[in-house]
């Protein structure tokens, strides 16, 4: 399919603003028909979302969640574990490296079930979405300033809240959509052994 006559080209950028997360630009571009405007956006390294599946003691599948004040919005918001890549991190290992540090849980079995991009309209951000499986409960190893609280719930209670609106978190509405799916068989995931980790010379 022929994408030129949506395509902008860019003409100019410049640095915005360069914190420790939010790095954004202003672009001016040419519009497919020569128009110029201006793109402002955020480059983000991209990030990792877990949908840690655990069997309980009646053998019913059961997903690890978690409960966090998000500031932007002023409210607690239920979420799939999730996390930042670190510089040269590839996502299986950043997947397994956030559901420990967040949850403290370890996983025998990982798949990657796809890619969303959760704000094409302002900003570079991907999200891997990994499922993991074979849980093994530990310490949680939590950055200094993050709090949030981590439970369980079935699969039905989260779609629930989404179809309820108390779940609005969008990479986690998107990740309950391929939980429906895989749990009914409809999309198939390519389970795989964890990564080590590279120790640097």
């Amino acid at each position: 399919m022929d994408d030129n006559h949506l395509i902008e080209q860019k003409v100019s950028s410049r640095e915005l603003v360069k914190g420790a997360l939010l790095h954004a630009f202003r672009d001016t571009v040419k519009l497919p028909d020569g128009a110029v405007a201006a793109r402002e956006y955020v480059v983000h390294p991209g990030a990792v979302m877990i949908v840690p599946l655990l069997i309980d003691a009646a053998g019913q599948t059961q997903i690890v969640l978690e409960r966090q004040f998000r500031y932007p919005v002023g409210q607690v918001m239920i979420e799939f574990p999730a996390g930042k890549l670190d510089p040269g991190e590839g996502t299986q290992l950043c997947a397994q490296r956030e559901l420990q540090e967040e949850t403290g849980y370890r996983a025998t079995e990982w798949a990657r079930a796809g890619l969303i991009h959760p704000v094409v309209s302002y900003s570079t951000e991907f999200i891997e979405i990994w499922f993991a499986r074979g849980l093994t409960a530990g310490q949680r190893q939590l950055d200094q300033g993050e709090f949030l609280e981590v439970f369980t719930a079935s699969p039905t209670q989260l779609l629930k809240w989404c179809a309820d609106g108390e779940v609005t978190d969008g990479k986690t509405v998107a990740a309950a959509l391929w939980l429906q799916n895989v749990l009914c068989g409809s999309w198939e995931l390519k389970w795989q052994a964890p990564v080590a980790a590279q120790i640097a010379a």
